[in-house]
């Protein structure tokens, strides 16, 4: 018991020895994409459930890797990054299927006004 002696500790304020800063990252880990702003477009402009699912998983993309999980990061990057492309393709299909509506209508109509 003698032989022991207290655990080295370093200054106040500074990490011990071998330890990244509190909000500094591993080096080789680069930030994954956040898709925050497709997100955001996908939103206003295509799919809003599918937007909003997009903006949450893209805004737990920074917080994630700021703590240094990240693994969860990069999970959270694919599920925004999925959920913005599902709302961009459904909003296109959307935009279509609306487009080709009032197209058949149209000539439906105009068919229709030979009849009289």
């Amino acid at each position: 018991m003698e032989d022991q002696k207290p655990q080295e500790q370093a200054p106040f304020g500074q990490p011990p020895f071998g330890q990244q800063p509190f909000g500094q990252q591993p080096f080789g880990n680069p930030i994954p994409k956040n898709w925050l702003v497709e997100s955001i477009l996908v939103t206003l402009f295509c799919c809003l459930p599918f937007g909003i699912a997009g903006i949450v998983n893209a805004a737990n993309v920074n917080s994630k890797y700021a703590v240094g999980d990240y693994a969860g990061a990069q999970a959270a990057s694919a599920a925004a990054g999925k959920w913005t492309k599902i709302g961009f393709f459904v909003g296109i299909g959307v935009y279509v299927l609306y487009i080709l509506f009032f197209v058949v209508l149209g000539f439906g109509g105009a068919m229709m006004s030979n009849y009289r």
